[in-house]
């Protein structure tokens, strides 16, 4: 048997990744936790004032008094300051295991210098979605120890990145393949109605990235390519590590987490959501976007029509104008007209009836329960179920494996078993035939 590791910025790691959730979703408690169990956690850089009530004084004080112009410069500061408080906070919880990573969206306003504080701040990789991150090796050019990885969703994004990096004698460190037919939040598609599409399909894109990757000389191991969205079960971190994935990353398993560092209202609006709560739409952003129908966002796409007509350019109603493009505050009729801002804040603070809950679209592994991360990461890895959910069967854990969740585990003690040398750390590693 052979151990399975994820090996990113001179270290080895378990092949479970932590996706960046924000607002606040994942900050320096579930990411360090993640990297305690040698793991990648990664921290969402958007808007992290949330969590800091110190910082959020300092901007309430100065309305009435500031102009629009100083305020937007006030939260752009508390906002590298938090992230700061956040990359150092997680790396402590971490213990010097598993690798703090920080996500960065290329399409917020601020996302320059929110890589340059995240590596000022000692994080050890960037993640850059929602965009291409053609200038991401420039940004980061001062730290060339910091790994560099991209999300994409295709084959023809990756060769894209691959080919204008080389020019700039840079590789990714790895690559993030997320799937937008299964992922939550911002998705990598166009249009809704393209996130099915088959270029989309793991299958597919590992099979083109292996003749993308021999055209260009690169050896299939030297970029690793980690699969994301639609990941809930210990068979399907098999079947992908088998095909080729270097590793999983899951978003929405990890935010109900007990570490989540979101608010129990929140996680528990994610846990007990059924298939028909989920809706896709198109965000403020311009792109296509997953979350559950919570009374705000059913109410929302009731009036969108309504809204989208009435379009015009306004002030941010933040005064932060975090997105470099906003259909709201741009007056772009053809995309969304709500501030994300404002409800992905109150959705951390857990305020149901007006939040924005982003959420991937399959079941999640541990059903309604809200679990360790722990618990999660040995699960994932070795299909072991915590002692009081192994009986369950299929009425008491959904989404596990239904009836079946039983027959996993046996079938995962055979063939996996915890690495002796990360068990004593407090960490698993994957095992397979």
């Amino acid at each position: 048997m052979n151990e399975q590791w994820l090996t990113l910025a001179g270290r080895r790691l378990v092949p479970v990744v932590q996706g960046g959730m924000g607002i606040g979703i994942s900050a320096h408690r579930l990411a360090g936790t993640v990297a305690k169990h040698n793991g990648m956690g990664t921290i969402a850089s958007i808007d992290l004032r949330h969590h800091h009530p110190d910082l959020l004084a300092r901007i309430d004080c100065m309305h009435g008094s500031h102009s629009a112009a100083d305020i937007k410069a006030a939260i752009e500061a508390v906002n590298l300051i938090a992230l700061d408080r956040e990359v150092r906070a997680a790396k402590s919880i971490a213990g010097g295991n598993g690798l703090i990573a920080v996500n960065v969206m290329k399409a917020v306003s601020a996302h320059a210098s929110l890589v340059r504080q995240a590596c000022e701040s000692g994080a050890d990789a960037i993640v850059m979605g929602a965009g291409l991150p053609l200038d991401l090796p420039e940004l980061t050019a001062s730290h060339p120890h910091v790994a560099l990885i991209p999300i994409l969703s295709d084959s023809r994004g990756v060769s894209l990145i691959l080919r204008k990096w080389m020019k700039k004698g840079r590789l990714p460190d790895a690559i993030v393949i997320e799937h937008p037919g299964h992922a939550g939040g911002h998705l990598g598609a166009s249009r809704v109605d393209e996130l099915g599409d088959a270029r989309f399909s793991f299958d597919r894109v590992l099979d083109e990235c292996r003749e993308i990757y021999a055209s260009l000389g690169i050896e299939w191991t030297r970029v690793p390519l980690i699969v994301a969205g639609g990941i809930h079960r210990h068979e399907q971190v098999r079947q992908w590590l088998d095909k080729g994935a270097a590793g999983v990353q899951l978003g929405t398993a990890f935010a109900v987490t007990e570490e989540s560092d979101a608010h129990p209202a929140f996680k528990e609006v994610l846990a007990s959501a059924r298939p028909e709560d989920i809706a896709e739409f198109t965000s403020v952003a311009g792109l296509p976007a997953r979350a559950v129908l919570t009374p705000w966002l059913k109410k929302y796409l009731s009036r969108q029509p309504a809204l989208q007509a009435k379009a015009k350019v306004r002030q941010c109603l933040e005064g932060f104008d975090c997105l470099q493009a906003c259909g709201l505050r741009d007056g772009v009729a053809r995309i969304g007209q709500f501030c994300i801002d404002l409800k992905l804040a109150q959705a951390v603070r857990g305020d149901v009836a007006r939040g924005l809950f982003f959420r991937g679209r399959d079941p999640l592994p541990f059903g309604e329960r809200i679990r360790p991360v722990a618990d999660l990461m040995r699960y994932l890895l070795t299909g072991v179920l915590p002692a009081e959910l192994a009986g369950a069967g299929a009425s008491g854990v959904s989404g596990v494996a239904g009836s079946t969740a039983g027959g996993v585990a046996a079938e995962a003690r055979s063939a996996m078993r915890l690495s002796k040398n990360a068990a004593s750390s407090g960490s698993f590693t994957v095992r397979s035939n």
